[in-house]
């Protein structure tokens, strides 16, 4: 028996409806860092064909160039920016970033903390005044419905004061993908307020916060994982309230519990996982190197519907 015979064989599906939404919006201008791999390079062809993104490609010039033709892409119409090594590219990507050349950055084949780190930087990079967060807007195949992740990948354990924020970032990109009212839930183990479990009380605390706001959502918690997407155990704890079985938003309590979350998804569901880091000059796409090109795509998407 394989190791893995359990998990989902499906083919990861970019949505429709990100691609759509995102050409309508008009080409943006972005920087892929560690562009010299075939995945990379054929996932910004896909997002330049597709209308998405004008790329300019960072790394060793020469190999761009092999591996682009051996994925069928013509780059000699394509801004290459020779950087020898992944701190050299990360740095020549910030750097664009930060000086207004590009509307977005796309993390390519190179390690994520090298990625970030010229990225987080106080003085040349691109933190602006909000707080910076991480979104997966996730899809299954053969369904349009969608689900976000936050913070799965950057915040380690927000406090409340960053929870809220991730929560404002969330909702600015849930009404420029057309949501003029989410639902977003704050998870915890327990529907109940509980001393012995602190994040049912922050929850409590946000939702209060939340609740006087004119944030343009409907923000609730605390919230068992059932009672987020299920209806029917909602009504069996005897939860009313919009959020409870019908979240567009997942507000998770610490970086562990929504990264396993998003790979449960992932590997049990073939989910598509399409990630963007939010709050900064521009939106960063911080795709993993295991991920499939339409997960890559996916991406490109949502950061270029983010941008404008």
């Amino acid at each position: 028996m394989e190791s893995d015979a359990f998990l989902s064989r499906q083919e990861v599906v970019c949505p429709s409806f990100l691609l759509r939404r995102a050409a309508g919006k008009g080409p943006v201008v972005t920087a892929i860092v560690g562009a010299e791999h075939p995945v990379v390079l054929d996932s910004a062809r896909q997002a330049q064909m597709a209308g998405i993104i004008t790329p300019v490609l960072i790394g060793n010039q020469s190999k761009i160039k092999d591996e682009a033709q051996g994925v069928g892409w013509d780059v000699s119409g394509v801004e290459i920016v020779e950087a020898s090594g992944e701190a050299s590219a990360a740095q020549a990507g910030a750097e664009l970033a930060s000086s207004g050349v590009v509307a977005m950055v796309m993390k390519g084949h190179v390690h994520s903390d090298t990625f970030m780190r010229p990225l987080l930087a106080k003085e040349g990079g691109i933190r602006g005044l909000g707080r910076l967060s991480h979104v997966f807007h996730m899809t299954i195949p053969d369904s349009e419905k969608s689900i976000m992740l936050t913070d799965c990948a950057l915040n380690v354990a927000p406090n409340i004061r960053t929870r809220i924020a991730i929560v404002e970032n969330v909702v600015t990109l849930a009404h420029k993908l057309g949501n003029a009212e989410p639902r977003v839930a704050l998870l915890a183990a327990s529907e109940s307020i509980s001393r012995a479990m602190p994040v049912t009380q922050e929850c409590e605390q946000i939702t209060a916060h939340f609740a006087t706001s004119e944030l343009g959502a409907e923000v609730y918690g605390p919230l068992a994982f059932d009672n987020i997407v299920s209806t029917d155990a909602a009504k069996m704890k005897g939860i009313d309230h919009p959020v409870a079985g019908g979240a567009d938003v997942i507000v998770v309590p610490t970086i562990e519990a929504g990264n396993s979350l998003f790979k449960m998804m992932v590997y049990f569901m073939s989910a598509c996982a399409a990630g963007i880091v939010l709050g900064g000059k521009v939106p960063v796409l911080l795709t993993s190197r295991a991920d499939p090109p339409a997960a890559r795509l996916a991406s490109a998407a949502l950061g270029a519907i983010s941008a404008y």
